[in-house]
């Protein structure tokens, strides 16, 4: 298996499709690391079985610790969102997906917590972007991968709330916004920021420590480059360590 492995990430990074990659398969207390080429394009530093990536989306399954706060007694997975999100209390709807922005009727019920969780609230991207309610979204739901852009999660949720929903509460799935709404749910709930409370209650426990919303400065030499695909197709430097 090491060998395959081995041979399935130097494929990729001969091909120019990543500087570098490490991959892990674990099989009870049987574990293989590999790696493969280099923390960056510039090919200075090896890749190395400690090397620190950026997680992107699957940031998702871990703000879904909500569930957490449910175990603990608040929230409870029915109830409405309101009590912690009060920005969006009486949310309205387009009419229809392709409806115009103020072509709009009222929501049939509040937005829940389980609403939240299972990205159903009514904010998201579809797979359609020139929808007139999702261009009105991408002015208040900045890129993920520019995370100095998004406003404080005290004044991005009364923009969000000036957004028509796309779809009635519960109705259907919608890609990301219920994530970042799930942070600052989490973050009222509980009385403190989500990088505190994800630390004290998932990674300090599981031994995460490398894992958070920063890397410290003595830390960064292990810190992976971003890339994305240039028009040409090849790699170029969208994020260096020391970036955003």
């Amino acid at each position: 298996m090491t060998d395959r492995l081995r041979a399935t990430l130097q494929r990729r990074v001969d091909e120019g499709t990543v500087p570098g990659a490490l991959g892990l398969v674990a099989r009870g207390d049987d574990v293989e690391v590999v790696t493969a080429g280099f923390l960056d394009a510039g090919r200075t530093t090896p890749m190395t079985r400690d090397a620190i990536f950026r997680i992107a989306s699957l940031t998702k399954q871990v703000t879904a610790a909500v569930m957490m706060l449910v175990e603990d007694g608040r929230p409870a997975l029915d109830a409405p969102v309101a009590e912690w999100l009060p920005e969006p209390a009486e949310p309205v709807v387009v009419r229809t997906p392709t409806s115009d922005v103020d072509d709009v009727v009222p929501a049939v019920r509040p937005i829940t917590v389980e609403d939240l969780l299972s990205s159903r609230a009514g904010w998201g991207f579809p797979s359609d972007f020139s929808l007139p309610a999702v261009r009105a979204l991408f002015e208040v739901q900045q890129d993920g991968r520019a995370p100095q852009a998004p406003p404080d999660p005290d004044t991005w949720p009364a923009a969000l709330a000036k957004v028509p929903l796309l779809y009635q509460p519960g109705a259907a799935w919608l890609y990301h916004t219920c994530s970042d709404l799930q942070g600052v749910l989490i973050a009222r709930a509980c009385g403190r920021s989500l990088p505190e409370f994800l630390a004290e209650r998932i990674f300090e426990p599981l031994g995460m420590r490398d894992t958070g919303f920063t890397v410290p400065p003595d830390r960064r030499e292990r810190f992976t480059s971003l890339y994305r695909v240039g028009p040409a197709g090849a790699l170029e430097l969208a994020d260096a360590p020391d970036g955003d």
